[in-house]
């Protein structure tokens, strides 16, 4: 499984930004996609994932202020983020769990939250 990870970049604080991940390759039944990040000096931890089902789990940091989706069909998964703060800058990486249990993460995206 391959992800191509997109839409980092530099925002203002009270911006937004768009990240997309999209699936590739031998993919056996994806059970979940998602997106975590790790900021400068900690380590990594979840921002938001969506299972097949359709349930998503959301950090408490970034609860009200971001959006997963995922379109299964593209095997993409979205992560809508706004009114960002500077304590979002982080890499995010995506993540998918597939119906082996085994996990496949992306290169990661940078997002900078700066004014």
């Amino acid at each position: 499984v391959q992800l191509v990870e997109s839409g980092g970049g530099l925002v203002q604080p009270g911006g937004s930004l768009r990240l997309s991940c999209a699936a590739s390759g031998s993919i056996f039944r994806i059970n979940a996609m998602g997106w975590y990040r790790q900021a400068p000096g900690k380590g990594r931890e979840l921002v938001a994932e969506i299972a097949t089902s359709g349930s998503i789990d959301y950090a408490d940091s970034v609860k009200g202020r971001v959006t997963i989706s995922r379109d299964n069909d593209k095997n993409t998964v979205y992560l809508q983020m706004n009114s960002l703060k500077p304590e979002d800058t982080a890499v995010y990486y995506c993540h998918v769990e597939d119906g082996l249990g085994s996990d496949t993460w992306g290169q990661g995206t940078r997002v900078t939250v700066s004014s």
